[in-house]
């Protein structure tokens, strides 16, 4: 049974920075690409960035470059979002996803066929 199991959200203020761990288990996701979403109180869930398993190739929203960065460690399973420079606006609920498509496909959330929980980031000002 494939599970994605997102940790490390929490409470920070403004400025402040959080790194989100997804743990992938279940299958071989070497062909797959990670991403990651969120989703604010009555909107809509947002596409955050996207990385392929292998090659590490990764791709982000506009508004997050510079900011967040998306990383795997060869080495163990999880994809990592470091988040840099936190804005009450992030506040959201974070989900891990996983897709069989590439990156071009990756800003959608109909390209992935698995999600996680979630995990709840709040920004306070």
């Amino acid at each position: 049974q494939v599970q994605l199991v997102e940790s490390g959200g929490g409470l920070v203020q403004a400025g402040g920075s959080l790194r989100l761990s997804c743990a992938a288990s279940g299958r071989t996701f070497s062909s797959f690409t990670m991403g990651w979403f969120r989703q604010a109180p009555g909107k809509e869930r947002e596409f955050v960035a996207a990385i392929r398993w292998s090659g590490g190739s990764t791709y982000y929203a506009e508004p997050m470059k510079g900011r967040f960065t998306i990383s795997r460690d060869n080495a163990k399973n999880p994809i990592y979002l470091q988040m840099n420079s936190l804005k009450p606006e992030d506040t959201a609920v974070y989900y891990c996803a996983a897709s069989r498509r590439g990156l071009s496909y990756s800003a959608h959330t109909g390209a992935y066929e698995y999600w996680g929980q979630g995990t709840q980031v709040t920004v306070s000002s």
